[in-house]
This record gives structure tokens, C-alpha cells and sequence, in this order.
């Protein structure tokens, strides 16, 4: 139990607790917002010494670093692991270590310096960690740890501790909600634990498939276009290895097309010669000179004889036409004969020149120019630099479509191993799921019982409490009104527990005044009955005027008592910020 918490500030609100039921009242001036600066009175502000005395972080925002208070001296008086009263003293100005006063023959951190004796502040954790919790130091992240395990117990709304049963901060990881409720409940905390290297390789996985969206596609489609590129490669190698280099290569290919248009201009004439040669032979055969005799009956045909002068003449004409016809002939004949000369004389010289050109043609299909090669093996080079990220890309592809083939396989086998754990746990389930039950019975009639779930999922164990009507704000802050006393329980049988529970005014907002009755004479027969302390904050006007038969809150009732209306009247004894 918390005995006792001081500071050396002059005007400070000392408090000294009582074993059992403690009930810290504030008066709330009637002008007072719910928005006014959280030093006004000081209800919250000592849940934010208790935890500074437990070690929790102190950093630039921490109000214990702020000018009116930095260089103060807190301290508090209280129980750690089995009844071992302890001293420890903090400040904001050295956060870094506290003093402290006690029996250290059982701490796994011994201080070193006697005058007074000091630890780290992380020596103190591990203390803390040890004999409140039972947990030793474990070299693994998200591990149980005092500081988690502790704000369970302490929950402060300003850090979102106050939203849901489960999450004792705002910002609190999933694996850290899991392994330390785990451990809480007495269940193996590694098995949830194992959850988390499976999300941190998932999400590995997925900001690899994101950063590569446009460019991986599955090791299937990667794999297929790595075959075309292969064969690709190879055709290049080969046509590299079977390359010749000729340097006269372009010189000779000049030659083969300069032989190949006069050989084309060659072909042209010969057609037109041949084409004239077979007009020349057609006129040949055609001009042949008239028979007289047939001229002759031609003429008696129509009735008309020829004389003798007539015929004479006739016969002059006709031997004038036959030699004319003569030189014509000649003429055609010579024509002939000088256009086969000339077809002749150009298939002689299309002859080597056809030759030379088989030649060349030979030389250049085997060789290659020093510039085609040079282009080939940039081709060969491009060619195998994508091969090769083909080849990456594929072996990322693979990898990741193995790496979450793994990831289902081992969500698998981690659903599996829970299950088991759980049924081998069952009487550990069942004590937590009874003793949630029952503390809700008696704050809400039967048909309002509440329900503690605990079930493996493929995302690790899931906890889960309900009561009826749990949509309402002073519902669900009674869920973890029910939630935490069943740890404060559980811890206390197991043996590992702070023995002190603190809820701040901010849990009962919202609350039917029947049930808030309910909840602080609940909380009060708990603690008693299970010789925990049971610290509540509240303002005075919120204080139910209906309470249950035979229970009365003078007797728990702090002497200090806070107000906003003073600026010495808050818990620091003045005002900042």
C-alpha cells in the first residue's frame, strides 16, 4: 500500500493513506470549466506523482520539469512485493535517478552509493518490475514490462487510459496490449508475443509489394518474360561468336551495289534490244514484193485489160519495188545483226561481273563491319543488364510470395498453439471470465451481467468484455471499473501484485449516481476482504448522495482536502501553466 506522498514544496497537500478504501475530494469552484488548466485543483496531478515515483518517462512536456516545478523533491512511502515498506524520492531537475531508503537484500538491483542510496531510474524499474510483477529482465521488445503492467493499475485519462478496458493508453501497440494482459491473466505472454514478428514481417512485406508496385509484377509473369530475354541473350552470343570483322567490309559493299546497278542497267537495255531485235524479225517476215500475175487478175476480175504499154510499165514499177524492197531487207538484216551484237556483247560483260559480285556477297554474309559488331555487343550488353534485373525481380516476386505463404502458414500454427495453450489454461480463463462476471453482477442487476471473452485469433489473443447497454459512456467506464478490480484480484492470487488500485474522477463520468455508489462500496469491500488499497479521486459534488445500505464514505474520506478556488489549494500548492 501507498503510506505516504510528500514533496519539499512549501505549500505542498501531503497525503497520508489509509490500508483499504481512500477517497481524495476536491471542491470545484462554482465559475470552474472542465477545461481549466490541470493543476487547478490537483485530483489528476496526483495520479501524475505517483507515477513519476514509479519511474515513468520525464521529458521536456512533463509537468515536472517546468519552472515551478523542476527543481522539487516528491516522495513517496509505500509497500514493494510482500509487505517491504520503501522510500523513493524524485526529482524533474536529475530524473534520471531516485533515492531511495529500505530492506534491498531482495532487489536485483542493488544501489551502489549508500549516502544516500541511489539507482538509475531504469534500475528502479526493474526493481519495481520484480517485486511487484514477478518479471525479470527480458532482453526482448515488447516484453512485459513494470511500466505497461503498472498503468493497468494506475490508469491516467490524459494518456487515453480511460477509453477502453484493454488499452491502459491511447497510443498503446497491439502486442503491448496483448503480451500484458496475457501476463496479467497468467497466460504465456511469448505466445502472443509471436504475433508481432509476424505483423513486422508482413508489413516488411507489403512496404516491399508498395515500393515496387509498378515494376514487380507475381514471379509467374516475371518468369516468363525472363525465358524470352534468355533466348534473346543466347541468339546474341552466338551471332557475336560467329562474327567476323572485315575492315575493307564497307569499301566492298560499295563495290557489291555499284555491280549490282550496272548489272540492272545492263538488264534494262538488253529487254529494249530484245524488244526492237523481235520487231526487226517481224518486219522481216512482212515486207515481201507483189506478184504481177496476181495484179493482173485482179484487174480481169473487174472487166478492165491491160495493153501492152501498160504491162511494160507495170513491170518497171515492180522491179523498181523489188529493189527497194532489196535495200529494205538490208537494212533490217544489218539492224538485226548489230542488235544481237550489242545483247551479246553485254551478257559477256554481265558474266564477271556477276561473279565478282557472288564473290563479294560471299565475303560480306560471312564478315561484318567493325561498327555492326561494336552495335551487337551494346545490344548484348543491354540485353543482359534486363536479363538480370528480370532475374532480381523474380527472386523479390518469389520471395515474397513465399514469405506470405510462410506468414499464413505460421499465423496457422500460432492459432493452433494458442487454442492448445488456452485448454491447457481453462481453470486460469475461467477464474478471470467468473470473477469479471461476478463483479459486474453486483453493480447491475442480473439481466445486466457482464461478459469477459478470451479467444486466439489469426491476429493473437483477443480480450473482450461486454455488458449490456455498454454503448453509454458510464457503462463502458464500468466495464473498466470490472475489468480492473478482476486483475487486482487475479494479481493478488497469484502473487504478483501492486496491491494498489487507482482510479481517477474521470472513470465515474458519465455514471448513473446509483452505480458510482455501487462502485466505490464494491471497491471498498474488495479491498478489504483482499487487503488491497483502493485510491479514488472524485469532486465533491459528484459524490453520490445514494448509497447502499450500511455504506458510509466518511470514514475513507481523506483529511486533505483540494480546491481550484485558491491558488494554493490544489495538490502543488500553487498555480502554473
Amino acid at each position: 500500500m501507498i503510506y505516504r506522498i510528500y514533496s519539499d514544496l512549501p505549500h505542498f497537500k501531503a497525503i497520508t493513506f489509509k490500508p483499504g478504501f481512500n477517497l481524495l475530494l476536491a471542491d470545484k469552484s462554482a465559475n470552474a470549466t472542465d477545461k481549466q488548466t490541470r493543476n487547478g485543483s490537483g485530483k489528476s496531478s496526483l495520479l501524475e506523482v505517483i507515477h513519476f515515483l514509479l519511474g515513468s518517462n520525464c521529458d521536456k512536456d512533463s509537468i515536472f520539469r517546468t519552472p515551478a516545478l523542476n527543481g522539487a523533491m516528491f516522495g513517496m512511502d509505500f509497500d514493494v512485493g510482500g509487505g517491504s515498506r520503501t522510500n523513493v524520492e524524485r526529482t524533474g531537475s536529475g530524473p534520471a535517478k531516485v533515492i531511495v531508503a529500505g530492506d534491498f537484500s531482495t532487489w536485483p538491483a542493488v544501489p551502489t552509493k549508500k549516502n544516500p542510496a541511489t539507482l538509475s531510474n531504469e534500475q528502479w524499474k526493474t526493481v519495481l518490475a520484480k517485486l511487484m510483477f514477478g518479471v525479470d529482465l527480458v532482453e526482448v521488445a515488447w516484453s512485459p514490462s513494470f511500466r505497461s503492467l503498472i498503468s493497468y493499475f494506475v490508469r491516467r485519462e490524459r494518456s487515453g487510459g480511460m477509453k477502453d478496458p484493454m488499452s491502459q493508453a491511447a497510443q498503446q501497440a497491439l502486442v503491448d496490449q496483448q503480451v500484458q494482459i496475457s501476463y496479467l491473466l497468467g497466460l504465456d505472454w511469448r505466445v502472443a508475443h509471436a504475433w508481432q514478428g509476424v505483423r513486422d514481417r508482413e508489413k516488411a512485406l507489403k512496404t516491399l509489394r508498395n515500393g515496387l508496385s509498378d515494376v514487380l509484377g507475381t514471379a509467374a509473369t516475371l518468369r516468363s518474360q525472363r525465358f524470352v530475354e534468355e533466348a534473346r541473350v543466347e541468339r546474341l552470343r552466338v551471332t557475336l561468336a560467329e562474327f567476323r570483322v572485315l575492315e575493307e567490309y564497307e569499301s566492298l559493299e560499295r563495290e557489291a551495289s555499284q555491280i549490282t546497278r550496272r548489272l540492272s542497267h545492263l538488264s534494262d537495255e538488253n529487254i529494249l534490244d530484245q524488244r526492237y531485235l523481235d520487231e526487226l524479225s517481224a518486219s522481216i517476215e512482212a515486207e515481201k514484193p507483189p506478184e504481177p500475175e496476181a495484179l493482173e487478175a485482179l484487174f480481169a476480175e473487174v472487166g478492165v485489160t491491160l495493153s501492152g504499154l501498160v504491162r511494160a510499165r507495170f513491170e518497171d514499177v515492180a522491179a523498181f519495188h523489188e529493189s527497194v524492197l532489196r535495200n529494205r531487207q538490208a537494212y533490217l538484216h544489218a539492224e538485226r545483226t548489230a542488235t544481237r551484237e550489242r545483247i551479246a556483247a553485254r551478257n559477256a560483260e554481265k558474266l564477271p561481273l556477276d561473279a565478282r559480285r557472288s564473290d563479294l556477297m560471299k565475303v560480306l554474309r560471312s564478315s561484318g563491319a567493325l561498327a555492326h559488331f561494336t552495335q551487337l555487343q551494346s545490344e548484348l550488353s543491354k540485353a543482359e543488364a534486363r536479363l538480370e534485373a528480370l532475374r532480381q525481380k523474380e527472386q523479390m516476386a518469389e520471395t515474397a510470395e513465399a514469405g506470405e505463404l510462410r506468414l499464413k502458414v505460421e499465423r496457422a500454427h500460432l492459432v493452433e498453439q494458442l487454442r492448445r495453450e488456452y485448454t491447457e489454461e481453462e481453470l486460469q480463463i475461467r477464474r478471470a471470465v467468473v470473477l469479471f462476471q461476478e463483479i459486474s453482477t453486483r453493480l447491475y442487476e442480473a439481466e445486466h451481467t457482464g461478459v469477459l471473452s478470451i479467444e486466439p485469433t489469426e491476429n493473437g489473443p483477443t480480450f473482450h468484455t461486454h455488458i449490456p447497454s455498454d454503448k453509454s459512456k458510464g457503462v463502458n467506464n464500468m466495464r473498466i471499473f470490472c475489468f480492473d478490480m478482476m486483475l487486482m484480484l487475479l494479481s493478488i492470487e497469484r502473487g504478483r501484485s501492486p496491491r494498489v488500485l487507482v482510479h481517477d474522477s474521470h472513470l465515474f463520468d458519465g455514471v448513473d449516481e446509483r452505480q458510482t455508489g455501487r462502485a466505490l462500496a464494491l471497491g471498498a469491500k474488495l479491498a478489504h476482504a483482499h487487503n488491497f488499497q483502493y485510491i479514488v479521486t472524485m469532486n465533491s459534488d459528484a459524490v453520490p448522495k445514494t448509497l447502499p445500505d450500511g455504506f458510509d464514505l466518511a470514514p475513507h474520506t481523506l483529511d486533505v482536502r483540494l480546491t481550484d478556488a485558491t491558488d494554493d489549494g490544489g495538490l502543488f500548492g500553487l498555480r502554473f501553466g
